[in-house]
Formats: C-alpha cells, sequence, structure tokens
C-alpha cells in the first residue's frame, strides 16, 4: 500500500481522495500521537488551524476542527491563511499543534492537509507513518468538560503575521518601489499587498479577488505570464508572483524578465554574506538548482550544500548544520532567521530590501548568475524504481557527464508522486542540453518500459 503522507502532507482530489472522514481520522490520529509523544504539556493542548481559499477547504478545515475538538484539544480556527504564516503563528501562540489545509500550487480540484508541531515545524517521517498507521482505531472519547472547544480568530492573528512580515525589514523601507504583486487568488489575498504598503512600496495587487474556485488559475508563481505583462504595462520596479499557500515566491524584473528562485537566492545569499549573516557562508539548495547558482556562488567564496528536491530536505540540512539561507528554483526559499518554512510574502519583502538598501535594480541584482540552458523531459508510464539500478541507464548517464564536462551536467530521478522518471540536462547551449536529454530520456523509456 502506498504511503499516504507525501512529500509535503496528505495531498488529492478533494472530496474524492480527500474526503471529510479522512481529514477528521487524521486529526484525531495526530492528536493521539503527538499527545503520547510528549509534544503537550500536561495543560489542555490547543491547536490553529488555517486554510487557503478553495471552496473546499471550507468542509476540510470544519472536519479538522471537529477531529481535534473530539480528541480533546482546543482549536483556535485562524481561517484563510498563508502556510507560512500558520507556522509562525503556531510557534508566536504557542500552539501545540498547526493544522493547514492546502494543495499549495496545484489546481482547485485538489485540496490536502500539512501539519506543523510546537515551534511550528513540519513532522518527521515516523510521526507521519505513526498518525497513519492509527488511522481509525478505536479510541476512548472524551466527554464532558474534556471535549476540546473550538473558537473562531478575527483577523487579530493574521493582522500579528502581517506586522510580523514588515517588522523583518528590520527598518529598512520600499519608500520609491513600484512593485506589482499577484496574489494567485489564494491565501496571500490578505497579508500581500497590506505587508508591501506598510513597507512603504506602491503595490499594485492583482489576483487577489479569491472566490473560491480561481485559486492558481492561470495567475501566480505557476503561470507568471500575466504578472510579467503587468509588471510592463504598470512601468513597475519589480513583479513578486506567489502561489495559492503563499509559501514560494518569483519574481519578474522592469523588462518582465523572470527572477527563478535560484536567483532569488543568490541575490539573498550575498546580501546576507555582505552582512555576515550567512552562517558557515553555505547556501542550502536543491540538486535541481541551475549550476550557474552554484558557479556564482563559488566565485564569491560560498558554498551550495545540494540535497535531494523537496523543501523539507532544504529545511532538514539547514536545521542540522544552523544555515541561514535555502531554497528551490521554483521559489521556495527559507530565510531562518524569521521563518522555519518557506515564505513567499517575507522573500519577496527580503527581495525589495535588497533592492531598497543598494539602490540597484532587480536584472542588476540578478546578474551575479549566468543561468545555463536546461531542459527537462519527463519520462511517463516506466518503473521509476529502477532507474538508479539499471546498468545501461547508469552507464549513459555517465557517459553524458563526461561529454558536457564542466560545463553541464544530467540529474536523472524518478518522481515522488508519479510513475514517471524525470531527465534534466543542463550545458553550455540549448541545443547541447536538449539532444542530450532527449537521447537519454529514450533509454530509459527503452529500458523500464512496463
Amino acid at each position: 500500500m502506498a504511503r499516504l503522507f507525501g512529500t509535503d502532507g496528505v495531498r488529492g482530489v478533494a472530496n474524492d481522495d480527500l474526503t471529510a472522514e479522512l481529514a477528521m481520522e487524521l486529526a484525531v490520529a495526530a492528536a493521539h500521537v503527538l499527545g503520547e509523544a510528549g509534544a503537550f504539556d500536561d495543560r489542555r493542548p490547543f491547536a490553529l488551524v488555517g486554510r487557503d481559499t478553495r471552496i473546499s477547504g471550507e468542509f476540510l478545515e470544519a472536519a479538522v476542527d471537529a477531529g481535534l475538538a473530539s480528541a480533546g484539544v482546543d482549536v483556535v480556527d485562524v481561517g484563510v491563511v498563508p502556510t507560512p504564516g500558520l507556522a509562525h503563528l503556531v510557534n508566536a501562540q504557542g500552539a501545540d499543534l498547526g493544522v493547514m489545509l492546502s494543495a499549495s500550487h496545484n489546481p482547485m480540484p485538489d485540496n490536502g492537509i500539512k501539519f506543523f508541531q510546537r515551534g511550528g515545524v513540519k513532522l518527521d517521517d515516523d510521526i507521519e507513518d505513526a498518525i497513519e498507521q492509527r488511522l481509525n482505531e478505536p479510541w476512548r472519547h472524551p466527554t464532558g468538560a474534556a471535549v476540546g472547544r473550538i473558537s473562531r480568530d478575527d483577523g487579530t492573528l493574521l493582522h500579528r503575521y502581517i506586522d510580523y512580515l514588515v517588522a523583518s525589514l528590520e527598518g529598512v523601507r520600499l519608500d520609491g518601489l513600484k512593485i506589482v504583486v499577484d496574489a494567485a487568488n489564494g491565501a496571500a489575498s490578505l497579508t500581500a499587498v497590506p505587508a508591501f504598503e506598510a513597507s512603504g512600496a506602491t503595490v499594485i495587487g492583482t489576483n487577489d479577488t479569491p472566490n473560491g474556485l480561481n485559486i492558481n488559475d492561470n495567475c501566480g508563481s505557476t503561470h507568471i505570464e500575466g504578472l510579467q505583462t503587468a509588471v510592463v504595462a504598470h512601468g513597475a520596479d519589480l513583479g513578486i508572483g506567489l502561489d495559492g499557500d503563499a509559501d514560494r515566491c518569483l519574481a519578474v524584473d522592469a523588462s518582465g524578465e523572470i527572477v527563478d528562485g535560484d536567483q532569488i537566492m543568490a541575490i539573498l545569499a550575498l546580501y546576507l554574506q555582505s552582512q555576515g549573516r550567512l552562517h558557515s557562508n553555505t547556501l542550502v539548495a536543491t540538486i535541481m538548482s541551475n549550476l550557474g547558482l552554484i558557479n556564482a556562488m563559488k566565485h564569491h567564496g560560498i558554498k551550495v550544500d545540494q540535497t535531494r528536491v523537496g523543501d523539507r530536505y532544504v529545511l532538514e540540512a539547514m536545521a542540522e548544520n544552523g544555515f541561514s539561507l535555502g531554497g528551490e528554483q521554483s521559489g521556495h526559499v527559507i530565510i531562518s532567521e524569521y521563518a522555519n518554512t518557506g515564505d513567499g510574502v517575507l522573500t519577496g519583502l527580503h527581495l525589495a530590501g535588497c533592492m531598497a538598501s543598494s539602490g540597484r535594480s532587480i536584472a542588476d541584482l540578478a546578474s551575479v548568475m549566468t543561468t545555463l540552458p536546461q531542459v527537462m523531459i519527463n519520462v511517463p508510464d516506466v518503473d521509476k524504481m529502477r532507474a538508479g539500478i539499471d546498468p545501461e541507464i547508469t552507464q549513459a548517464v555517465t557517459a553524458a557527464n563526461r561529454e558536457l564536462g564542466e560545463g553541464g551536467r544530467v540529474v536523472l530521478r524518478p518522481s515522488g508522486t508519479e510513475p514517471l522518471v524525470r531527465v534534466m540536462v543542463e550545458a553550455v547551449t540549448q541545443e547541447k542540453a536538449q539532444h542530450v536529454a532527449e537521447e537519454l530520456a529514450a533509454i530509459v523509456a527503452r529500458r523500464l518500459a512496463r
């Protein structure tokens, strides 16, 4: 049986794979596992529950509230809030548990459940496994005064989160900057524009009128074309593209060119280094980050510690070693001084802060790295588990890396969620990357065919 928890909680089509019954049972099991593991004090535990703007979040949130309360946990329902906002509030409010209903950048029919333990950090794999094993087990229901209470936040907590975002700039003002913010009709619709405006910027908000159905719908960081057009049309200095739960951020410069997660990390790494705040002169990135990032950081004396794909693995490496900055090319960027998880609005504010502090444009700042052409081919319907052990594939990858030399590389990895293998090639030219990727993809398709 496949593991229920993926790399970022439990996801599926809402009311099909992810039902109200499953949401309630997950909440109950989480309360039991964390309680027995000593994550709760002797006092009655309390949890914060939030959601993004998907219509399905309404009934899933109600199910989670009910499950926690029935297990004796007091609940404060925050309502619509960014995922990193909930993580911050769990820590700031001393909550024992946080539950977020969101499928991040996925399309609207999907939804998901992710848990945060005390401190606002994601659960370890072993705790997730224990929760999964405890689903639907018989248990003794508390009664009377032992039943949990449910209350609704009146917006106070959300405003505290916005205030925290602004305060993280530590006095740096964004006055004089014109910024377009695309909230993806998601959870940042209530927080992004207020945070940038309070920091002094002139802000044009787009896609910040969610109706429950339009989250990530041809907008936000996964469909950034609209933001590119808007930045040029408004003569803005910067565009910030968020995703549905606002844990990732991509940027657009004044000419409409995309500034991706690798470039954002490069800018922030050099800024932190200049202030002596880049711990061990190390940036944490995944194996999918562009070779241009590694080369640029090496030139400036910064080591890049590369992890498996997934922000949770970036976070693990950062926490284990106390590193200051990490992230993914997709725009998940973690600034550990201020957050335990990727925070798109926080990242955007600090990116704009680099512009304000230096007086340089975002395009100029991003020029610190030269992005190598990168080609990704997904090879579907294959036995992905054999990708790393098939001798012909291994030999082909070795030969391709030898051919590309220091000017390129190959990354071949099985998808964590689908029956496919991803072939990524970087090279000095687009044509070379495309040619090598197609050759390797053909070998993978032939050798791993079902």
